[in-house]
């Protein structure tokens, strides 16, 4: 038995939809530990594109479990918008096939209100938030007043529950000028929907103990990647949840033994959503095709991603933040048509040369990338499937970023499609 968590190595959007969906076809549980409806994978499978939000990735395929852990901040209305637009495309949910924690804890719409009051009058200091109202969520969940999944199975709880939480943002939204919200309502609306969701939920940890006891594959799929962690990222311009690896037995409810892999996703070049510092960030026009070749737009929320080179440093520092065992190198073939290409080795600040990005943000800014270059294979890698076949210069640079990061890559993807890709070891088998 193996159990895989998977975790973005950059700031997201490394392509963790295609290697899920593949990692999802051989386990047969899949759980969601982090983040909310603000990260997005996009599964094709058959010919049918699936958009996931909430949903782990293993929902789309029969005969697996799919768990929403309790790291996970559910909008209740959200979740079910989901499970009808892929219950449309033919996919059966029900309590057999999805799991809820019953202590995740619930985004409510007074919360989305106010990630957008914060970020709208942010102003230059705004962090770029998907405006869906997970940090609020969260720091309700920190200050021990928000509604869990559980709450809604007594009445007289979640009014008293609601009491609490509206006390503290009401006060807020006075402040702000803006109107009070009115519990009545929202209280109803919940319980409108209460049955429904209430349905999918289960003490997860015991599910969890079960299923390795029964040796079960577990698939742990992380939101995101570690350079937005809330500890370990640019802070503050970072999610409100810990992506690192070792919070998928936090999120979820099992030790950190249950967690036999680590798998990274990494991007053959880098990218970045919202605000933030950017090293290699690329501000001309070999930033703009990478963007088209990449066809750099998020899942969730269709935004244009900042792209840059490979940074070395950062992928190096992540894996060792988050003990990752190897890497998915994804959209190698992006970078087919580049006459030279280039990888950060090393930043100068302040005249010094640093091998790590520094904690503080304003020496975050002024970072500069010190690069090593490489001559581009100017052929097609699209659809190789065996790593013999590539071009001599795309393997030259695939094995100096192997050495420079100190982890070995596992896999290679050549294209959306799963089937292109170049499979060097399975982390089911390790």
């Amino acid at each position: 038995m193996k159990n895989i968590v998977v975790v973005g190595s950059q700031w997201g959007d490394e392509g963790k939809g295609k290697i899920v969906d593949w990692l999802s076809s051989e386990a047969e549980v899949v759980i969601r530990f982090q983040g909310g409806h603000n990260a997005g994978h996009t599964l094709v499978i058959d010919g049918v594109t699936y958009k996931l939000r909430l949903l782990p990735s293993g929902i789309v395929r029969k005969n697996k479990i799919s768990i929403i852990g309790n790291g996970v901040v559910v909008d209740p209305w959200a979740l079910l918008d989901e499970i009808d637009e892929i219950k449309n495309k033919g996919v059966v949910v029900n309590e057999k096939n999805l799991i809820i924690s019953e202590t995740a804890t619930l985004i409510l719409p007074f919360h989305k209100e106010m990630d957008e009051i914060r970020e709208d009058t942010a102003g230059k200091g705004k962090i770029g938030t998907t405006r869906r109202g997970i940090g609020p969520a969260y720091e309700d969940k920190v200050g021990r007043r928000s509604i869990r999944v559980m709450d809604l199975i007594s009445e007289k709880n979640l009014d008293k529950r609601l009491i609490t939480v509206l006390s503290h943002h009401n006060a807020i939204r006075k402040g702000l000028g803006r109107p009070i919200f009115e519990k009545d309502k929202l209280k109803k609306e919940l319980l409108e929907i209460a049955p429904i969701i209430l349905k999918y939920s289960q003490p997860v940890w015991k599910k969890i103990d079960q299923f390795k006891t029964e040796g079960k594959k577990i698939l742990f799929e992380g939101a995101q990647g570690i350079l937005l962690d809330v500890d370990h990222g640019t802070y503050p311009f970072v999610t409100s949840s810990n992506t690192v690896a070792s919070s998928a037995a936090t999120g979820s409810g099992c030790g950190p033994n249950s967690i036999n892999y680590v798998l990274g996703i990494t991007k053959a070049y880098t990218t970045r959503v919202g605000e933030g510092p950017f090293p290699t960030e690329l501000l001309d026009d070999l930033g703009e095709k990478l963007g088209k070749r990449g066809k750099e737009f998020g899942t969730v929320t269709s935004r244009k991603r900042r792209c840059g080179w490979f940074d070395g440093v950062l992928v190096r520092q992540t894996i060792k933040i988050s003990g990752i065992d190897g890497i998915a190198l994804t959209k190698l073939d992006v970078l087919d048509e580049f006459d030279e290409i280039k990888m950060c080795i090393a930043y100068s600040l302040n005249g010094k040369e640093i091998d790590y990005l520094p904690a503080a943000v304003e020496d975050q800014i002024k970072v500069k990338p010190i690069y090593k270059t490489f001559i581009g294979w100017k052929s097609s890698t699209q659809g190789i499937k065996e790593f013999n076949d590539l071009p001599n210069n795309a393997k030259i640079y695939i094995k100096e970023l192997e050495k420079f990061v100190e982890t070995k890559i596992s896999s290679i993807s050549t294209s959306p499609e799963r089937k292109d890709t170049i499979l060097l070891e399975n982390p089911f088998d390790t």
